[in-house]
């Protein structure tokens, strides 16, 4: 029997802004098509932040939804997920505590790109483990489109925008909703393939402007897609097996939400069947570190992920950095 403090899912929530931006509307300014998008990416709308709208404002929505289905818990601290920070310094996790009307609660942002869920649950777990804090509002949040070249046909049609949130307690390690077994992982030396290459202090320090395209978000496909397999088929084997779980165990596979090509192939590579697969990238696209928080909620609300389900999670992202994780889906209140 384990023993231990664990993180416990008490609470879920998930908000998109309201600006549904469909395959067809970014026919009209892209050299696409719907018929074009659909077969590589298996997305047909995506939802996008109006003139105004920042990260923490989609991270304010998704924390107070996630609050209410705890019963508006009073958490002891905030981890906030996100590529696109409301600015550079300081973190935005603090303005959204504050927002929250949580006080002055330990509050920080964890950036991991497309990973940043699993390291901020990571994160979250910590703090409870060591006893920091009895409970943390996790939130994983991206204005991924305020990055993205919209005359970029290979990142325009696939990102979006969006937010996750999970409430978590103290609590034992056998009880449902407690996060299971965590892996991890990073490889540094191929950071070039997803990154933004202007903006920070090796740029800034270069003494010499950055080209305009550098201010976005750049990534080489190819070699992307079959690290994102490799890696997240390796890391849920394995998360799988630290739980004690055969791969025909788990009942609901969520991966994060990247490109539907990615998501077939690992599915396929650990032989989980379409039914026991959770997906929504064909309706919202790729969230970044959103995606599996807000598909979570998502298929909890529409009753596709019930009680008692056997769930493994996995993502990968910029770093590169990827990961994966086991838990027991708990009984939810959703809002």
């Amino acid at each position: 029997m384990s023993t231990g403090r664990a993180a416990v899912i008490t609470g879920i929530g998930s908000y998109v802004p309201p600006n549904l931006v469909t395959n067809d509307d970014l026919s009209q300014h892209l050299d696409t098509s719907d018929a074009w998008i659909r077969s590589r990416t298996g997305i047909a709308g995506r939802y996008v932040i109006t003139p105004g709208t920042s990260t923490g404002d989609l991270a304010v929505e998704a924390g107070l939804r996630a609050l209410k289905s705890a019963g508006d818990e009073q958490v002891g601290a905030v981890v906030l997920a996100t590529t696109t920070p409301d600015q550079p310094c300081p973190a935005t996790a603090p303005q959204v505590a504050a927002r929250l009307g949580l006080g002055q609660v330990p509050a920080f942002d964890v950036a991991a790109v497309c990973s940043g869920f699993l390291y901020g649950l990571a994160s979250a777990a910590g703090l409870i483990a060591s006893q920091v804090a009895d409970s943390v509002l996790l939130i994983a949040a991206d204005a991924f489109t305020t990055i993205i070249n919209p005359e970029d046909r290979a990142t325009a049609v696939i990102f979006a925008d969006g937010a996750g949130a999970v409430v978590l307690r103290a609590g034992s390690p056998d009880e449902p909703g407690a996060i299971g077994p965590l892996v991890l992982g990073s490889d540094g030396e191929l950071s070039h393939l997803i990154e933004v290459p202007a903006g920070g202090s090796r740029q800034r320090s270069s003494g010499r402007p950055a080209a305009p395209e550098d201010h976005y978000f750049q990534m080489l496909g190819r070699e992307t897609y079959r690290h994102a397999v490799e890696y997240m088929t390796s890391t849920s084997t394995e998360a799988a097996e630290r739980a004690g779980w055969r791969l025909d165990d788990v009942d609901r596979f969520v991966a994060h939400q990247a490109n539907a090509r990615i998501l077939e192939a690992v599915s396929d590579r650990l032989g989980i069947p379409p039914e026991r697969r959770l997906s929504n990238i064909e309706r919202v696209g790729n969230t970044g570190a959103a995606s599996i928080p807000l598909l979570l909620a998502e298929a909890t609300a529409e009753g596709r992920l019930a009680a008692g389900h056997r769930v493994l999670l996995t993502a990968f992202g910029g770093g590169l950095s990827w990961g994966a994780a086991t838990v027991v889906w708990p009984e939810l209140q959703t809002i």
